[in-house]
């Protein structure tokens, strides 16, 4: 397959994963990826993941690469935190959570960071979209309830005053049955008990 027609067939994908090189040319000749590698058409984003060098990379793609590469996964964590602005740091790695084990890819568009999380507890996310692209992301209550669960050192109220979350944004958007809802999912005390130290802090600095 000549370069043009590879280009032409796969425009539409943010992500081309080999798999679907294959289905439409089974005889295709994986050489060629090397190939247009090394004249700058394609980016390896991971072995079976290619993306076309010119596509624009912003948050939102970075988003969608991570849901492309990692399948059964939605962004969370520190990258859906800060895109809802409820952490103030700036977010040097995309974190997801999936229901596979974790890994870290290292590529040449960022670092994408993946924490395992039980089946039982994937749900809470949204889809959002930009033009004809879309991706999952955890909705802003289970991104605060995936964060606590998923680091076991946040444990006294000095832990979760030092996540920093943004109390403005916060009230702004948080649905708080929403989060004692998800809380009581995840079925672990140590969750519940800095989320009632995270109320108290978003509360008093109101004051």
């Amino acid at each position: 397959m000549k370069y043009l027609i590879f280009k032409n067939k796969f425009k539409e994908f943010p992500v081309i994963n080999l798999k679907e090189v294959y289905k439409i040319d089974p005889a295709f000749d994986r050489r060629r990826l090397f190939e247009w590698q090394k004249y700058g058409y394609l980016n390896k984003i991971r072995n079976g993941y290619y993306m076309f060098s010119d596509t624009e990379i912003d948050e939102n793609m970075l988003f969608i690469i991570a849901n492309n590469i990692y399948r059964h996964s939605y962004v969370s964590l520190e990258s859906a935190l800060g895109h809802y602005n409820l952490i103030p740091e700036q977010i040097f790695a995309t974190t997801s959570v999936s229901t596979k084990k974790r890994a870290v890819f290292e590529t040449c568009e960022g670092v994408f960071r993946y924490h395992m999380i039980k089946e039982a507890l994937f749900w809470g996310y949204r889809i959002e979209r930009k033009g004809k692209y879309r991706w999952k992301i955890a909705t802003p209550e289970k991104a605060v309830i995936d964060y606590l669960y998923l680091k076991p050192g946040i444990k006294s109220r000095e832990d979760v005053a030092g996540i920093r979350i943004n109390s403005d944004v916060f009230h702004d958007i948080i649905e708080l049955d929403a989060l004692k809802k998800y809380s009581a999912l995840a079925g672990n005390h140590r969750v519940k008990r800095c989320l009632r130290h995270l109320l108290k802090e978003v509360e008093n600095a109101q004051y």
